[in-house]
């Protein structure tokens, strides 16, 4: 702890982005119970609207039996259709008008919500399933963008850990609210509190802008504080033609498809030895706790070191190989508690390895490939692999479960190699990648 007391004091815009990230994961956290009950109920009513419900009927099936495969096509399509939009905001609004105006409209969606779900419009559970999907990965891309602009690169590997495990400490909050508060407040009400650390996030964003301005002026970057312009679709064309964009998207692809064999593979054994909802409960509880104790450790005494002294390659690496042994463990004892402890290995260390790795690498990249580039792989290329490896596990599991997890070995090197092409490609940066020594802080003063 004397190490985050140290980077606190030399580090002022910490304080505003471990607040930032901590009220945007619990906000989310809050919400995600409520959107998993969504997709887990039994009652199609509560979820679908009627005429999707009477469509599916009346072809001869029912809608509940692929609610998770719909949902999640939903979702994808939801995506594609507001990655235009969000590229047209980048374009044409300023960063000072572009991240209040993204809560902002999450804070009024909100809002939106709970007339819902008090006046029990049908569709709702759908239409919330959904744009939770949409709001975590957009807001999570958008404070990302933003502290790529406040910090620069060796800021970034001496912080980004810190900032990590106030995100973590969240995401344990969060649902720990949702359990006490659910009750005496009801669903819809949660809604409100989850609007309530959406507003706090608006305050640090505006707090940390003399910061972002301040390393613009002393780096000599563009300006944030005007439109950047450009094409609605540049940041397709910024993956496909800049290398460590292109390496980060392949990496993300076998990422995300290991983590959805792994987590539908661990459903079906679950659903097998744990009968009851209790146990099932109980079991993805215990993951869940050992995943973000894991996590917050490794943030806080191992992530800075890694950064600081070896840059990003161990972090980005280390993963990979992990999950790589993991399945091959599981090929050859796939019982719950060890398919428990790769989950809890492979979650943590996305989280708390691969995930600041990836994001210090963007500071060194310029604000069309943070804010547009680093958009759709987060959202278009994240919410397309989790919906692609849905249906390949759908397919694989036929064969058996040596075969899913034989098929997550494969992901596994295929992230591990995707690792390696970020590490090639990210040498050709601007920026040093030298480990972090003394760093002077850019001046906030005069830049509101």
């Amino acid at each position: 702890m004397s190490g985050l007391r140290r980077a606190l004091a030399r580090t002022p815009p910490l304080w505003w982005s471990l607040l930032y990230f901590f009220c945007l994961l619990c906000g989310y956290y809050v919400l995600r119970p409520v959107r998993d009950a969504m997709g887990a109920s039994a009652d199609a009513a509560t979820v679908f609207p009627h005429a999707w419900i009477e469509f599916a009927r009346g072809h001869g099936w029912e809608l509940k039996d692929f609610a998770l495969q719909v949902l999640f096509t939903c979702t994808f399509v939801a995506m594609l259709a507001l990655q235009p939009v969000y590229g047209a905001l980048v374009a044409r609004f300023p960063r000072r008008a572009l991240l209040p105006l993204v809560y902002g409209v999450f804070i009024v969606c909100l809002f939106g919500f709970h007339w819902a779900f008090h006046a029990q419009v049908p569709g709702r559970g759908m239409a919330f399933f959904v744009w939770t999907a949409i709001f975590n990965l957009f807001a999570v891309t958008v404070f990302w963008s933003y502290m790529a602009d406040v910090f620069d690169d060796r800021q970034a590997r001496r912080v980004y850990g810190y900032i990590g495990a106030g995100g973590t400490a969240g995401a344990v909050l969060g649902p720990m609210l949702t359990q006490w508060l659910v009750q005496p407040l009801g669903v819809a009400n949660l809604l409100l509190v989850s609007a309530g650390f959406l507003s706090v996030c608006v305050l640090c964003v505006v707090r940390l802008r003399p910061w972002a301005m301040a390393r613009e002026r002393a780096h000599g970057l563009a300006s944030g504080e005007g439109a950047m312009g450009g094409s609605v679709w540049a940041g397709l064309r910024l993956v496909w033609q800049r290398p460590a964009l292109r390496a980060m998207a392949i990496t993300l692809f076998f990422s995300v498809g290991a983590a959805t064999l792994l987590y539908n593979q661990q459903s079906a054994i679950a659903r097998e030895f744990y009968p009851s909802a209790e146990a099932a409960t109980r079991y993805f509880a215990r993951i869940d706790s050992a995943v973000n104790l894991l996590a917050i450790l490794t943030q806080l005494l191992l992530t800075r070191w890694l950064l600081n002294r070896h840059g990003v390659a161990p972090a980005l690496l280390m993963p990979g190989l992990i999950l790589m042994l993991g399945f091959a463990a599981l090929m050859a004892s796939p019982l719950p508690m060890m398919v428990a402890v790769v989950q809890v290995a492979q979650r943590a260390s996305e989280f708390a390895l691969s995930k600041p790795a990836r994001e210090t690498l963007y500071t060194r990249m310029d604000r069309p490939s943070r804010y547009k580039g680093k958009a759709v792989i987060d959202t278009a290329v994240f919410r397309g692999t989790d919906l692609a490896f849905v249906w390949v596990h759908k397919a694989v599991a036929l064969l058996g479960t040596q075969a899913v997890f034989a098929a997550g070995a494969l992901a596994a090197a295929g992230m591990t190699a995707g690792a390696w092409s970020i590490v090639r490609a990210q040498r050709g940066l601007p920026g040093a990648a030298d480990p972090v020594s003394s760093v002077t802080e850019p001046n906030p003063r005069g830049a509101a």
